[in-house]
């Protein structure tokens, strides 16, 4: 996507309410367009496979197959795009498994509208998105899933910890790797290895984990 294109957006909710309002906000900005949209998840894996868009926005609870099913079939093809939850939903259980599970970020229904376009153009550049309100929910989950004291940053190299930075920031591999010269498989490869080093499961743990301030001990070292 050039910096000229609108970033393209598939909305998959089950109501079209929801989806009016979505569209209208976004029709807002010329730099974002939707291009299409599904009432279903079935439906939903069908139109990203077609259109193959920059950005898939996705409700949790919706009848047939739910969100977090939509989110395992859309991992399991080949698309080029991000995938964010955008629920009502603020339990510990959705946000977390939806995060394993592979989604790019995890936004609220109920955030201000020009928040949600903030967060859209974030996530079409790559960026994780995640609602302000969820940040102490990961946080709990994650002091409760691991203690921070099982985790040695003096493990990691000095490019692991590069990369961590960057994680942390929100960045994909690719710009992680075209940020420090280095191959996106190279990138793949250091994630996997910092991840079991810290005894995490995904990047966003490791990002809400930098985020809790474990940085700053390390940072010198």
């Amino acid at each position: 996507m050039s910096e000229e294109e609108a970033a393209t957006i598939l909305l998959i909710d089950d109501h079209p309410m929801l989806r009016n309002g979505v569209k209208q906000l976004i029709s807002m900005d010329a730099r974002l367009q939707v291009v299409a949209e599904a009432s279903n998840g079935e439906q939903g894996v069908q139109l990203a496979e077609q259109h193959d868009p920059d950005l898939i926005l996705l409700d949790l609870n919706m009848p047939g197959i739910n969100g977090l099913e939509t989110l395992d079939r859309l991992r399991m093809t080949d698309l080029s795009g991000r995938v964010v939850v955008f629920s009502v939903s603020n339990h510990e259980d959705d946000v977390v498994s939806a995060l394993k599970r592979g989604a790019d970020g995890y936004l609220l229904k109920d955030m201000e509208p020009e928040d949600l376009l903030k967060s859209l153009h974030q996530a079409a550049a790559g960026q994780m998105v995640l609602s302000e309100a969820l940040t102490p929910i990961l946080v709990s989950s994650l002091r409760e899933s691991r203690p921070s004291a099982d985790r040695d940053i003096q493990q990691l190299t000095r490019r692991e910890r590069d990369i961590l930075k960057l994680i942390a920031l929100g960045l994909p591999n690719k710009l992680i790797a075209r940020r420090l010269s280095i191959t996106e498989s190279t990138v793949k490869v250091h994630v996997k290895h910092l991840l079991k080093k810290l005894k995490l499961k995904s990047r966003v743990e490791a990002a809400v984990w930098v985020l809790q301030g474990e940085l700053k001990k390390w940072d010198d070292g």
